[in-house]
């Protein structure tokens, strides 16, 4: 057996070593062989002869099974488990489903989606009322987004335990239905985990209403004082408060953690910037004294690019030259340094970066065109953006007709009116794209096709309407303001300041003085 592996079998330390010995000295006896696959060989991360050795195995049982299962989840190789699981030859049980079910809700792709499905649709009816097998089955179809099943899964259980609240609540969370969340956590009779707590936390963080307010400072108060300590617990919070713009009680909380890590800065780091309070960021940022993450180094950027002043500058590039090679190509942060980059005006080292990235994607694109626009470098934006080879995002058209509209030549026309022409249907009625299309139009004098597509955008904000307006008044059809004044008015549109000044200005170039009174 020995002469199959590729090491060294003499030396003790290797699994290969173990496995060897193993195989010829106890491969009968069951407990050792699972023994060596859980402990030596998948804490090792030597999947091939953990596989190999799982193979060698005439009779295999369900926990071994699900020893490998579990070994290849926690290696991140959970397309293996699916693999495993296609060439068992024995019913699984309840410890196999539940382990499968959460390769499936890691997984979340179709393979994953149909074999989970198909499992459950299996399963015998004396497992669902095992809390283990029937959370992970929640867990699964909330990853799956499938929230009616899950619910049905939820409400068929006759004893839910708190993992189970868990599951369904951070399910409700990760699908947007916040308020689904916030109902169901009002029913729960049981004694609160720091887990839940947290969960909490992060929904009313999303949902940041009166309601959520109101139920998140009640839980924060009546916290146990054991939980404080728990950074994942006391993290939430402060991300929570944060989101409410209670700076104070989350600074409160933050001090009273005994052992702060990277993710606790990251919280109150980012809560300031949220809240504009730029200057406390850089000197919160300035104090941390452990390693940080590319995280960190993401939300520093976004600080100094928000402050851009002196301090700023300094603190943002003497940042950047220590970050480690590593986080180069992580995309969000370097995103974030090319933006920073921009915002001090420092073109130069942004393409650098810019170059640097190996795997570009929209974002990355983005940030760069929109940097040459906000610097006026118009053409070197449309030069880039003709270089785009991978799907363009609302985000990404958007920039674009705004460059086409400064630069407004006839590349820019042409350009411009190809990206609309292009443009998916869905995104025409994404008021921030189609606001940016209509200014274009107008820019260039197509005064027709602005109109065309302001009347095909079903859902209208008032930022469409202006856009209509200022260009009514920059083509000299300053009358046409006053009728689209009267359609918001029957809608009851209210104008924001914008629109107001807009109107004044048509009203200052009509000569009627009957037009001079806006009702």
């Amino acid at each position: 057996v020995s002469s199959s592996y590729p090491y060294d079998t003499r030396d003790r330390r290797n699994p290969a070593f173990l496995l060897d010995r193993m195989l010829s000295n106890f491969l009968s006896n069951t407990f050792k062989v699972q023994a060596i696959i859980n402990k030596t060989l998948m804490e090792s991360k030597d999947i091939d002869n953990a596989m190999h050795l799982f193979s060698s195995i005439t009779n295999k049982s369900n926990y071994m099974y699900t020893v490998m299962f579990k070994g290849l989840i926690t290696n991140n190789v959970a397309e293996k488990a699916l693999d495993l699981f296609d060439e068992m030859k024995i019913e699984p049980d309840q410890f196999n489903l539940s382990t499968l079910f959460n390769a499936c809700a890691v997984l979340n792709n179709n393979r994953a989606m149909k074999t989970g499905k198909e499992l459950l649709a299996k399963m015998p009816e004396n497992y669902r009322n095992n809390n283990i097998t029937s959370t992970s089955a929640i867990d699964m179809l909330m990853k799956f987004g499938d929230v009616e099943s899950a619910e049905r899964i939820f409400r068929s259980m006759k004893a839910k335990d708190i993992i189970t609240y868990g599951a369904m609540v951070k399910g409700y969370v990760g699908n947007e239905m916040f308020e689904k969340a916030l109902d169901l956590f009002e029913q729960i009779h049981l004694s609160l985990t720091n887990v839940i707590y947290a969960i909490v936390f992060n929904a009313c963080a999303k949902l940041c209403n009166e309601r959520a307010m109101k139920i998140g400072k009640e839980l924060l108060a009546k916290m146990p004082e054991n939980y404080r300590n728990n950074n994942i617990t006391s993290n939430s919070a402060i991300d929570m408060l944060m989101k409410f713009g209670d700076v104070e009680n989350a600074e409160r909380i933050f001090r009273s953690i005994k052992t702060k890590d990277i993710i606790t800065y990251n919280a109150m780091v980012k809560g300031y910037v949220a809240n504009e309070m730029f200057e406390k960021a850089l000197d919160l940022f300035e104090q941390i004294d452990i390693e940080l993450g590319d995280v960190t180094y993401s939300i520093a950027f976004n600080c100094c690019a928000k402050l851009c002043n002196d301090r700023a500058m300094k603190v943002g590039k003497k940042l950047l030259a220590k970050m480690p090679e590593n986080y180069r190509n992580n995309n969000i942060t370097s995103t974030s340094a090319i933006d920073m980059l921009i915002k001090f005006g420092d073109v130069e080292n942004a393409e650098q970066i810019f170059r640097s990235i190996r795997t570009k994607d929209i974002i990355t694109y983005n940030a760069m065109v929109k940097g040459y626009v906000g610097n006026e470098m118009f053409e070197k934006a449309l030069d880039l953006f003709e270089q785009i080879d991978i799907e363009l995002g609302d985000v990404t058209y958007t920039i674009g007709f705004n460059a086409c509209a400064k630069l407004c030549n006839d590349r820019a026309m042409k350009i411009g009116k190809e990206l609309l022409a292009k443009m998916p249907e869905n995104y025409r009625n994404n008021n921030i794209t189609s606001t940016s299309a209509i200014d274009m139009l107008m820019k260039f004098g197509d005064v027709e096709n602005a109109e065309r597509m302001f009347r095909s955008i079903k859902a209208k904000g008032t930022n469409i309407y202006g856009a209509l307006m200022n260009g009514y008044n920059l083509n000299g059809e300053s009358w046409k303001c006053f009728k689209i004044f009267e359609e918001m008015k029957e809608k009851n549109i209210i104008p924001d300041e914008i629109e107001w000044n807009i109107l004044i200005g048509a009203c200052s170039k009509k000569q009627d003085s009957n037009t001079k009174r806006i009702d």
